[in-house]
C-alpha cells in the first residue's frame, strides 16, 4: 500500500552535482526514519544518509562534506543533494523510509533504485 518513488539519477562528469529525490504514497500516518543507500558492484549496501523525524542527520565519512539529505514533511519526500561527485561513488541508489501506518504499527519501505554513474 505504501509506495516510494525514486527519481533524479543519471550519468554525471567528476566533480558535478545530482539531486535525488524518493517521493512515499500511501497509508502514512508519520515518517520515523528516512535514508538513502547505495551499493555498487562488489560492495555490500551501505548508508550513505539517514534523517529522523526530529531533524537529526548522519552521513558516511565518505561523503560527509558533499552530501546533503532533506526532506518535505507536507509532501512526504526526502532528498539527497550530491556535490562534488567522484567516480567512487557510482552505485545503484536506494530510498529508505520507516513508516508508521497505525497506532502501534510501522514497517521498512524501499525505493526501486536508481542508477548513479560518475564518469568522463
Amino acid at each position: 500500500q505504501v509506495q516510494l518513488v525514486e527519481s533524479g539519477g543519471g550519468l554525471v562528469q567528476p566533480g558535478g552535482s545530482l539531486r535525488l529525490s524518493c517521493a512515499a504514497s500511501g497509508s502514512i500516518l508519520s515518517i520515523n526514519f528516512r535514508g538513502w543507500y547505495r551499493q555498487a558492484p562488489g560492495k555490500e549496501r551501505e548508508l550513505v544518509a539517514g534523517i529522523i523525524s526530529g531533524g537529526s542527520t548522519n552521513y558516511a565519512d565518505s561523503v560527509k562534506g558533499r552530501f546533503t539529505i532533506s526532506r518535505d514533511n507536507a509532501k512526504n519526500t526526502c532528498y539527497l543533494q550530491m556535490n562534488s561527485l567522484k567516480p567512487e561513488d557510482t552505485a545503484v541508489y536506494y530510498c529508505n523510509a520507516n513508516i508508521r501506518n497505525a497506532r502501534y504499527s510501522s514497517h521498512d519501505y524501499w525505493g526501486q533504485g536508481t542508477q548513479v554513474t560518475v564518469s568522463s
